[in-house]
Order: C-alpha cells, then sequence, then structure tokens
C-alpha cells in the first residue's frame, strides 16, 4: 500500500488547536478534489454526530481485533481506552473516487502515515497561538472537568514538541488567517507540475 502514487493530505493538531475547523474549509474550498477521511472510532457518538459520517464507532473489541487483521494504517490510543485510527479500506475508498483524502488525526498518527507515505503526503500542523490561549479555548467549550482539561493542556504541550516533523506549520491566531495558508499549501500540493516548465 505505500508504494501507492495516490496523494493525502494530513491534518494534525492539539486539541482545541482548531484543525477540524480548517479541515471543514479545505473541504468546502475543493469539493471536487478532497474527501473527508472518516476515522475508527472507540468513543461514544457525541449529540449530532453520525455513524459512518463523523466516525466509524466500534467497539473496543472490533478495534483490537481490526489491529491484529493489519486494517489500520495508523492508530493510536489517544486517551486511556479510547481509541483512534485510520482504516486501509477508507482511503482506498476514496482514491477509487478519484478524490485526495483528507485525513483529520492526532499528532502521532499524522507522523506515522507520513513516515509510510514520504512521497505522496502532504502534512499540516494546525499550532494554537499559546498553551494560554488553548486552555481557554477548551474552557469556552464548557465539555471538560478540571482534571480532563488539564490532561488536554498537558497532551497538547508534549504534541506541539512535534511539530517540525511536519511539512507546514499553520500558528491558528486568526481562523481566517490559517485558512487561508491552509489553502494555499494545499492548493499548490494538488496542482500537477507543468511539464513544459523549465524546457
Amino acid at each position: 500500500m505505500a508504494s501507492t502514487n495516490h496523494k493525502l493530505i494530513v491534518i494534525a493538531a492539539p486539541s482545541g488547536a482548531g484543525k477540524t475547523s480548517v479541515t471543514r474549509y479545505l473541504l468546502k474550498t475543493f469539493p471536487n478534489d478532497l474527501s473527508f477521511s472518516i476515522s475508527a472510532a472507540t468513543r461514544l457518538s457525541r449529540n449530532i454526530e453520525k455513524d459512518k459520517v463523523d466516525y466509524y464507532f466500534i467497539s473496543v473489541d472490533e478495534f483490537k481485533s481490526r489491529i491484529q487483521q493489519n486494517e489500520f494504517v495508523e492508530w493510536e490510543m489517544v486517551y486511556e481506552g479510547k481509541y483512534y485510527g485510520t482504516l486501509k479500506s477508507e482511503l482506498q475508498r476514496i482514491w477509487q473516487e478519484d478524490k485526495t483524502p483528507l485525513l483529520d488525526v492526532d499528532v502521532k498518527g499524522g507522523i506515522h502515515i507520513q513516515q509510510q507515505f514520504p512521497e505522496t503526503c502532504l502534512s499540516l500542523f494546525i499550532e494554537p497561538p499559546s498553551i494560554d490561549e488553548l486552555r481557554r479555548r477548551l474552557e469556552a467549550r464548557g465539555t471538560e472537568t478540571p482534571e480532563s482539561l488539564q490532561a488536554r493542556i498537558n497532551k497538547a504541550s508534549y504534541e506541539l514538541t512535534f511539530k517540525q516533523q511536519f511539512n507546514h506549520v499553520i500558528i491558528n491566531d486568526s481562523l481566517e488567517r490559517a485558512c487561508n495558508e491552509a489553502e494555499d499549501v494545499v492548493r499548490k500540493f494538488l496542482t500537477p507540475p507543468n511539464p513544459l516548465k523549465g524546457a
């Protein structure tokens, strides 16, 4: 699978940095070129999330079984007992539609995918302006306990140490500016090289 010439785009970031917003913007901007790669997850769906649209919601046992059968491109136990991963079949589904998969993944997952597709993967790291700003954003969600908030902040601080392993780092101090920067990078990646250039 790693020998394929198919392109793919990875967006990774600490929780609360804005990668979901950037991902949605790119999908809206490039509807004919990109398709969202649906991750598998063992957590329960939230509010309006739909199975096979937002995630493939599966049990921990099924997830572990699929790991054993080598069905994932990457997978992580992101939080204790909560697994997330990208299925090989999902990438194949999108490539068969003649589109480029857009993956919204955990930072470590993004690094693993890059290692498997070094020639055809574009990776973007969305960085929050500061840890204090990240804390404010997570608090504003109103979904975190003091303990879970601190766990996310600690994890984010750790994940920021990996940002230089990505092709591009985009600081999200302004969502509009971050989206425009991501759009420029993706557009260049998707545009095939001109064979006459420099001839």
